[in-house]
């Protein structure tokens, strides 16, 4: 009934309530990547685990959330996965922590899919590798008052070589991904996700297979005309991804 999109539009009704009582506590995290740019700084590590000063990224990441009053994490791993499990174990700071280990690589799409295929409530989607200072609140509010199934978050950049924009009806309602910007200031996807599981259940997927969240499931919920929108936010972001930017970090998370 949860995932049900009678259920959604139940919500909706009664957005103002649902802010106060309804808390999103669980956060499911992309830590499989394969860190193949940063593999000469890394040593051995995965890329969520790269140090940042003196502490994993993969800590200062939670630690915004958990001071969110994100409870649980389900992280998502792979490559050295066991880096990850021995360093956090089943808890961090008294937030709950469970771990899908993919066998074989299933792409971040193919994660999503088998990490939230228990999940029952909304839920947080974040990549292992970007931090993005939103507030949660904020983002919750529009999910609820655009009754949104997928809001992702949204910053503005002009580096037209890294990333693709995204294009948004007046309601914040996305009507192209991946679109080529025509102009220096474009909304590009900032990587910090609310999902309703009625989302997930409308690809209609099976957990296990190998796919792209940027590529396929994102598509896939546009064409099915899935609730898909988007929420702009001025605020810091770092994606690790490549050494400049990684190095950028120790002073952009030194708080």
């Amino acid at each position: 009934f949860y995932k049900s999109n009678i259920f959604q539009e139940i919500l909706c009704s009664y957005q103002d309530l649902l802010t106060k009582l309804f808390m999103i506590s669980t956060a499911i995290i992309l830590a499989g990547g394969l860190g193949t740019r940063l593999k000469g700084v890394l040593k051995g590590l995965p890329k969520p685990m790269a140090p940042i000063n003196g502490r994993p990224f993969l800590e200062c990441q939670m630690d915004y959330w958990i001071n969110q009053d994100i409870s649980k994490f389900i992280l998502s791993v792979g490559h050295l996965s066991e880096s990850i499990i021995d360093h956090f174990g089943d808890s961090y700071r008294n937030a709950q922590i469970s771990y899908v280990d993919e066998n074989t690589p299933l792409g971040t799409g193919g994660a999503l899919l088998l990490a939230s295929k228990d999940v029952s409530e909304p839920f947080l989607l974040l990549n292992g590798d970007t931090f993005f200072e939103i507030e949660l609140n904020d983002l919750y509010s529009f999910h609820i008052e655009q009754c949104a199934e997928w809001t992702m978050s949204l910053f503005r950049s002009d580096d037209s070589d890294r990333y693709m924009g995204v294009e948004l009806a007046k309601n914040g309602k996305i009507t192209v991904l991946n679109s080529k910007p025509s102009q220096n200031d474009f909304l590009v996807n900032g990587g910090v996700y609310l999902i309703n599981p009625s989302a997930i259940s409308k690809l209609n997927l099976n957990p296990g297979a190998k796919f792209s969240l940027e590529d396929h499931l994102l598509p896939s919920f546009l064409s099915l005309r899935g609730k898909l929108f988007g929420n702009e936010f001025n605020a810091k972001f770092i994606d690790i991804g490549v050494p400049k930017d990684y190095y950028r970090a120790h002073k952009i998370l030194k708080d």
